[in-house]
C-alpha cells in the first residue's frame, strides 16, 4: 500500500479545503517544517494538498517520493513513511477523522522486531 498522487489538482488552499469538506472531512492548514523522525502509520485515512514547496516522504522501503506545489496526495490508513528532513512545504491537510479524536500518539511507531 502507498499513497497517490494526483499532480496539477488545484491551485489555492480555498478549493482544497472545499474538497475536504465536501467529503466530510476535517481540514487544516500548515506550514511544514521536514525533520528528522522515525518510520511510522496512522490509524486514519488523509489527504494532503501541498500549497507551495515540495513535500517528501521516504516509504518503509527505503524510497523516496516528492510532491510539488498543485498536488493532491491520498493516504491511506496504516502506510508506513516519515518526511524527510528538509522538506519544507505548506499544505491542506484533511482527515477522516476528527483531530481532537485521534488516538496518541499520532504517528504510531512499527512494532519491534527482535
Amino acid at each position: 500500500m502507498r499513497f497517490t498522487y494526483t499532480e496539477d489538482h488545484f491551485t489555492t488552499e480555498d478549493e482544497a479545503l472545499a474538497e475536504i469538506a465536501a467529503r466530510d472531512w476535517h481540514g487544516v492548514a500548515l506550514d511544514v517544517v521536514g525533520q528528522k523522525e522515525d518510520l511510522h502509520w496512522h490509524e486514519f485515512d488523509a489527504v494532503i494538498f501541498v500549497v507551495n514547496g515540495m513535500a517528501a516522504a521516504e516509504c518503509e522501503d527505503g524510497t523516496v517520493e516528492e510532491a510539488r506545489a498543485g498536488t493532491r496526495i491520498d493516504a491511506p490508513a496504516g502506510v508506513v513513511h516519515r518526511d524527510v528532513a528538509g522538506s519544507n512545504y505548506r499544505a491542506v491537510f484533511g482527515f477522516s477523522v476528527d483531530p481532537a479524536e485521534m488516538s496518541q500518539p499520532v504517528n504510531k511507531p512499527l512494532p519491534v522486531t527482535q
